[in-house]
């Protein structure tokens, strides 16, 4: 009998485990829906196929034989683990339970997730959460993660996406720093400021402008640059200077007024900002405990989404 030879005759091995358990082949056929006849061929299939007799028919009863005996315990066997199998399945599909494994850029995961996850596993008692904080591109297919949060105004091909919030930079200093400067009215007015910049790549020092359809770009200078959204802050709080900051990151400075916005008639041109949004493999089936995490993310930092394209990146 060939390696993959069972998988023919599967439906015959439940067949018969209802027979020997009943003792009856009408009665088996009762509990499958199936005629006594379609019950006994199957049971005489499966017995050319193993090539042994399972069972003895007489006229008042049914008797196992003894290769009838060890093919039934194996058979219940198989059948058990379909039946848990099938019990597992439905436990995981009907309620939020298990491990979600979620990716999210560092600052973000930090400062925007982190309060949410920690509700949400308030909530939701019977589910764990892994979050892997990573500023680079996971990849959730190859990777084994269930969720990735990253800012892209177009998700990669064959991924779902599910839009968060909407991320921009803004330019942010104290206003002592600011009483003690040259004002502020244009971005080349920067050029005799001291800038906080991000420093990763070549021309980070390049701050790029819009306002309605005039651009505008300057390359600054500044004592301190940091490829880190919170040192940075800290930077400005410290009066050092201005610095691009993701909204997220300035909003509670902000709200406090130690810090103040710096041309905010102009859109500054960053590569972290745009469309957050959480994105996973498409699946109808998505599981119970990736669809209600999905759901209170999008629900606790629902907002405006943003009127341009701008491109998203890190911070």
């Amino acid at each position: 009998m060939g390696t993959n030879d069972f998988l023919k005759v599967l439906p015959e091995m439940v067949t018969f485990v209802r027979v020997a358990e009943v003792g009856s082949f009408s009665a088996a056929a009762g509990m499958l829906g199936l005629t006594p006849s379609a019950v006994s061929r199957q049971v005489a299939r499966l017995e050319k196929v193993l090539q042994v007799q399972l069972i003895v028919r007489t006229t008042r009863q049914l008797r196992l034989t003894e290769p009838g005996i060890e093919a039934f315990v194996r058979c219940s066997e198989l059948v058990k683990a379909a039946q848990d199998t099938m019990a597992m399945a439905q436990q995981y599909a009907s309620a939020p339970r298990g491990l979600v494994r979620i990716s999210a850029p560092k600052a973000f995961a930090r400062h925007v997730l982190h309060p949410h996850l920690l509700s949400f596993l308030h909530r939701h008692p019977d589910v764990d959460v892994q979050l892997i904080v990573s500023d680079r591109d996971v990849d959730p297919v190859r990777e084994g993660v269930d969720l990735v949060v990253r800012l892209t105004q177009d998700p990669p091909q064959g991924l779902a996406a599910r839009p968060l919030m909407d991320v921009q930079t803004l330019l942010c200093a104290t206003p002592a720093y600011l009483a003690r400067g040259e004002a502020i009215g244009h971005p080349h007015d920067l050029v005799s400021h001291s800038c906080l910049s991000l420093g990763e790549h070549e021309r980070d020092n390049h701050w790029r402008f819009r306002r309605g359809d005039e651009d505008a770009e300057v390359v600054v200078h500044g004592r301190y640059v940091a490829n880190h959204s919170e040192i940075r802050l800290e930077g400005v709080l410290a009066g050092l200077g201005i610095g691009c900051l993701p909204d997220f990151m300035a909003r509670q400075a902000l709200d406090e007024g130690t810090v103040v916005r710096v041309l905010p008639e102009w859109a500054f041109q960053s590569t972290y900002q745009g469309r957050a949004c959480v994105l996973y493999p498409p699946n109808r089936f998505m599981v119970p405990k990736c669809r209600v995490l999905i759901d209170h993310l999008a629900e606790a930092l629902a907002a405006p989404h943003l009127a341009d394209g701008r491109r998203p990146g890190h911070g």
